[in-house]
């Protein structure tokens, strides 16, 4: 079984160090634009190209992120960041989008893909669709236990990346809008303003609802390893060095000696936490004991003196790797040195010929007390033949010089591991997208529905309703599809076996808000119309998805109605225009951070906040769903749009569709006296 690879943040360049010199075995990093830690320094094209080069030649992979939702206008820089990591030769992008997938399939075809956990892959569906596109290692959901990775890991030969240890945010990755939707910082734009770190208050308790401690499973690396796991994951890259040196070197220990050292763990508690830590996840125990804040005891606990220990750790450079070496002078000849690290050979030769020695003549023993000095490198000389002439004068500079010369080539030729193929790509995006005309669809919490709702295009309705229910509304005149759940935590073969059923009964059409749902609607022969939750917001994203077989899709409500109605592409498109918004998805309940049971919340309940306004939460058992504060009211803005082919009415809390008669009732359904949000649609988002 390969040995569990260790993976390290990195921000900035002495980040990079720090993981590097304490054992990491490959590093992940962000461009200056396109990262979901836009926070952090980063890395521009020529220091991106310096950190490739320093890890390569220290036998340590570099993974970029480019994982961030794209805008059309963004696709040239994004092309000509894609062509630079080829150029710097990164070992793999990790993307979010599938736009920008096939974009960097195209233009650097051998440049292995990594799948964010931006894309929110927590079922084996997910991995399954991910490894036939191609990609080569998917990153987890945060919020998976054991079991779950271990199905995952035995549904298909994709690579699983999970993270050991760092913050973990409330929201599923890749499902969090709260940021965006309160002031514009959308954290799939890297641009988070942690508002779960805020005060939140549930069961009219003060408290903290939507923050966890970090997660740390750092001691259960070799049981990861076990079941299938071919990365540990370190989260940080906005931290400081001295944190991404004490969880690395926490990892290799826990890795290679089945336990952390008592200094390395007393380094890692106290660089950084949120009152401790917690495996809830991991070992399906969610709850209370898994809420968590940054107190003042945690951030003093980083003390001068701590750090300096930490730095003090990985000060030196490690001498990681051994070379052999040949050494050879003969009389009227120039010396030369090579050097092997067992795969590659480098060369040196004296500018000037070996002469008859005047005075004292070259030996063995000076030989090689220079020729193995090696401060300063990575380089060990383990072994060294010396092939030397008798009575030969040359200088210890000239020595010094060739040992140098030498490794420098080595280290040239160490740095390069790939060579990637790079082809000339055209960006076309060809003219905004027309629609035929607007259609109304509705997305429904239960399959009673007022008569008015019969001349919708498509009434969704939750995957769960009877087939007695589905057989009445599809009597009664409805056009019926179901949403498959945006959590599939554990539950993909009820919802297949459900999706099986309801086709039976003649529904012919699912609304995906994730990649599993997506392949399982094709699997099970349904008409796939993606949702939201996908986070299509560019063009190549919209080729992809009609390309791999969609009806239509639902746009990002992150996108700007400007930038809607110049996306090309020709399949059908819409977006929500009436409801509340999710802003989160997430697997643990707030409810929980209160100590509230699950059997007195009814699964509907409402957070505050600290300016007291009201957020409405759903649990189902499986996951939760907040809903923005206000409710979203953006028909009149498209009423005459001529590029969006249908609105989406998006019913969550109303609790008076089933009596809706007439349409006209809609414009203002529940929303009298009540404050409304046009959204992002009109502002956008960073």
């Amino acid at each position: 079984m390969k040995k569990i690879e260790v993976l390290s943040p990195c921000g900035g360049f002495d980040s990079v160090v720090a993981a590097v010199r304490s054992g990491a075995d490959a590093v992940y990093l962000g461009s200056k634009e396109f990262s979901a830690r836009a926070g952090a320094e980063n890395f521009d094209d020529a220091q991106l190209h310096k950190a490739v080069a320093y890890c390569h030649v220290r036998g340590v992979k570099v993974y970029l992120t480019l994982n961030t939702i794209i805008f059309d206008s963004e696709l040239e820089a994004v092309k000509s960041l894609i062509i630079s990591a080829a150029k710097a030769d990164v070992d793999a992008l990790i993307v979010q989008n599938m736009g920008v997938a096939t974009l960097a399939k195209r233009i650097a075809p051998e440049l292995p893909l990594h799948a964010s956990t931006q894309m929110s892959i927590h079922s084996p569906s997910g991995a399954k669709l991910l490894w036939e596109l191609g990609f080569k290692r998917v990153v987890l959901a945060r919020e998976l236990s054991r079991g779950e990775i271990k199905q995952i890991a035995e549904s298909c030969p994709i690579e699983l990346e999970v993270f050991v240890h760092g913050a973990l945010c409330m929201s599923v990755s890749g499902q969090c809008y709260f940021s965006a939707m309160i002031g514009s910082r959308s954290g799939n734009r890297g641009r988070c303003a942690q508002t779960c770190r805020l005060p939140f208050s549930v069961g009219g308790k003060g408290g903290y609802a939507l923050s966890l401690k970090d997660n740390s499973i750092i001691d259960k690396i070799r049981d990861l390893e076990s079941i299938g796991v071919c990365s540990a994951k370190i989260e940080g890259r906005l931290k400081r060095p001295e944190y991404v040196a004490a969880a690395t070197k926490a990892c290799v220990e826990s890795r290679d000696n089945g336990s952390v050292s008592a200094q390395t763990q007393y380094h890692l508690d106290g660089v950084f936490s949120r009152t401790g830590f917690t495996d809830g996840y991991y070992t399906s125990k969610r709850g209370y004991e898994m809420f968590g804040y940054r107190k003042k005891e945690d951030v003093v606990s980083a003390t001068p003196k701590l750090l300096g220990e930490i730095r003090a750790s990985y000060k030196d450079e490690p001498k990681r790797l051994s070379l052999t070496a040949v050494f050879t002078a003969s009389l009227g000849k120039k010396a030369r040195l090579s050097v092997s690290d067992g795969v590659r050979t480098a060369c040196a030769e004296s500018e000037t010929i070996c002469e008859t020695a005047v005075n004292k003549p070259l030996n063995r023993e000076i030989c090689l007390s220079q020729l193995t000095k090696t401060g300063g490198t990575p380089y060990n000389i383990d072994s060294i033949e010396i092939r030397l002439g008798e009575n030969l004068s040359l200088p210890v500079s000239i020595l010094n010089k060739l040992r140098r010369d030498a490794l420098e080539a080595l280290s040239a030729q160490r740095s390069v591991w790939h060579n990637y193929k790079i082809n000339e790509v055209d960006i076309d995006i060809p003219r905004a997208h027309t629609a035929a005309s607007m259609t109304t669809r509705g997305r429904f919490t239960s399959t009673k529905l007022g008569s008015a709702f019969k001349s919708l295009s498509l009434c969704y309705v939750p995957f769960d309703s009877s087939a007695d229910e589905i057989n009445r509304l599809i009597d009664e005149g409805f056009c019926v599809g179901v949403e498959i759940p945006r959590s599939l935590f554990s539950r993909e073969d009820k919802v297949r076996e459900k999706l099986e059923e309801l086709r039976e009964c003649g529904v012919t059409d699912a609304l995906c808000n994730n990649l599993a749902a997506v392949y399982i609607a094709k699997e099970t022969g349904l008409r796939i119309h993606g949702g939201f939750g996908l986070n299509f917001t560019n063009t190549l994203d919209l080729r992809w998805a009609e390309e791999y077989g969609f009806e239509d899709t639902e746009l990002s409500f992150e996108l700007k109605l400007s930038q809607i109605r110049n996306l090309g592409a020709d399949i059908p498109r819409g977006i929500i225009s009436f409801g509340y918004l999710p802003v989160m998805l997430t697997r643990n309940c707030p409810n929980k951070s209160a100590g509230i049971s699950c059997k007195t919340c009814g699964g509907r309940s409402e957070m505050t906040d600290r300016l007291g306004k009201s957020f409405i939460f759903y649990c189902d058992g499986n996951s939760v769903e907040i809903l923005n504060t206000a409710p979203l009211y953006e028909r009149e803005a498209i009423e005459n749009d001529s590029t969006i082919d249908f609105e989406v009415l998006r019913f969550s809390v109303e609790n008076s569709v089933e009596n809706v008669e007439k349409m006209s009732d809609l414009p203002r359904l529940n929303l009298n006296n009540k404050e409304i949000t046009h959204g992002l649609y009109q502002r956008g988002v960073k």
